[in-house]
Order: structure tokens, then sequence, then C-alpha cells
């Protein structure tokens, strides 16, 4: 009995001592993955090397200084890491240009705010969900909206390419009246929110979690209004892409897993 006992302990250890090491060695790749390649090009790298096209916010991917940071993106060092599959980076700064160069083949992944929708998912694959968000109005505080159907008859800008336009133009039919639609082709989320702060534009929609960071660096702005329900925020693969968009969501499954290693990434962006 005593034999058996010392030896079911003997295996917790050993299996204790397992997991730790593997957690000691995801931080310390992590921690050595500092200077991962940026490409500013718009070739495919060929090979076994996958080409993520990144969008530039607060959550998704940023560069202050000499820092590269963002949810996105440092899950996907260790997606890099864990599944031995290198990763060249394009960061973007407009969807529609994401969604061409995927389309085209230039990029395998595409990482930007383009929630999972049901007419998305007859375009496109998405991966499991990475994080669940919402569409607010962007507005200067003074502005006064606070309801949905005060938005009849107003003009409102989405960045080109995105289902908030479907989203907009769905809310128009339910009110019964007109909410007109713009698209910006030349700006992302952040330049939006920028351009509603100048008065250059009245109104906006983009992603919460943008809309929330940066409201505090830009002054006199209103984010409380939403425009949709929660969604799940995914990565973006071509249909014919179905094995790698299976074994992305496979390694996302075992990273999470990894509490020790997933949850300090996930409270330090959302919590």
């Amino acid at each position: 009995m005593l034999r058996e006992r010392h030896t079911a302990i003997k295996g917790k250890t050993v299996l204790y001592v397992a997991l730790l090491a593997l957690t000691i060695a995801m931080m310390v790749m992590l921690s050595r993955c500092d200077q991962p390649i940026v490409l500013a090009d718009d070739r495919p790298s060929g090979g076994d090397t996958l080409d993520i096209a990144i969008e530039y916010s607060p959550i998704t991917y940023y560069s202050y200084d000499d820092t590269l940071g963002g949810f996105d993106y440092d899950l996907l060092r260790l997606v890099s890491q864990f599944s031995g599959r290198p990763m060249n980076f394009h960061p973007i700064v407009t969807l529609a240009k994401g969604l061409e160069g995927l389309d085209d083949g230039v990029y395998d992944v595409l990482v930007a705010q383009y929630p999972m929708t049901a007419a998305g998912r007859e375009r496109y694959l998405f991966t499991s969900p990475i994080y669940i968000d919402k569409q607010v109005l962007v507005q200067q505080a003074t502005t006064g909206v606070r309801r949905q159907f005060q938005l009849a008859g107003e003009t409102v800008w989405v960045v080109k390419g995105s289902p908030m336009k479907e989203r907009i133009e769905g809310l128009s039919r339910e009110m019964g009246d007109t909410i007109h639609v713009m698209t910006d082709s030349i700006h992302g989320a952040e330049q939006l929110m920028m351009r509603v702060a100048s008065g250059e534009i009245k109104f906006a929609v983009v992603n919460q979690s943008i809309a929330r960071a940066m409201a505090s660096k830009l002054k006199g702005l209103d984010v409380s209004v939403d425009i949709s329900l929660s969604q799940f925020q995914a990565w973006v693969l071509r249909k014919d892409n179905q094995t790698l968009c299976d074994s992305i969501n496979s390694w996302l499954d075992h990273i999470k897993a990894n509490k020790p290693i997933y949850e300090p990434l996930n409270n330090r962006y959302f919590n």
C-alpha cells in the first residue's frame, strides 16, 4: 500500500515538474522573440513561413518607441513558438488592404477588427474566437445621441470592408428610417476616431475595445452607445485554407489550456 502511494505521489510530482518546465520554456521562448520579422512589402514569404497581415490598433498590434505589443500580436508569437512555424508580420492600416492581400494570396492570415458574422462566414474561414467584442458609436460628448433611433437621417462612417456597414444598414431597416453609411478606404478605426474628435465627421462606428483604449487618449469623446450585441472576434483565412485553420485552432487550444502563460496575457489587455 505504501509503495503504491509513493509511486502515485512520485508520478504526480514528475507531471507537475514537466508542466512547470513547459511553462518556463514557453516564457523563455517568448522573451527571446522580441524582434520578430516585420515586413513593409507585400510579397508572400514562401516555404513554411506564415504571412500575417496585422492591423495597427491598441488591442491588435502597436509600436511604441522600440516596443512592439498588442494582444493578437503577443498571442501569435506564442503560436509561432509552440507550433514551430515562423511568421512574418505585415502591418496594415486599412482593413480593405488586408482583405485584398488575403484574397490575392499575399497573406495567409488576416488579424484585424473583423467580427464573425454570417455574411463573413460565407466568404472566409474564421479561427476559434480570440476574444469577444462589440461595435459602438463614436461621437463627441456634446453631440448627445443616447439611443440608436436618434441616428435616423444621420451619416455614420466605418472603415471600408468592415461588416459594420451591414450592421448599420440592418439597424436602419429595423428603425424604418435611413442611416447614411460612408466607408473610409484610407483610414483605420483609430483615425476615424481622430476625425470625430477633430469635428471633421460627426459619427463613426468601431469596435468597443479600440474605442475604450482611444477614448482615454482623445478627450471629449463618447463611446457609450452600443450599435451591436457582443460578437466573437477571430482571425480570418481564405476558404481554401481549412487545414491551416484547423492547425491554428489546435495550437490556440493548447496555449489557452496553459493557464500560467495565457491568463497573464489575457489579463494584461482585457482586465
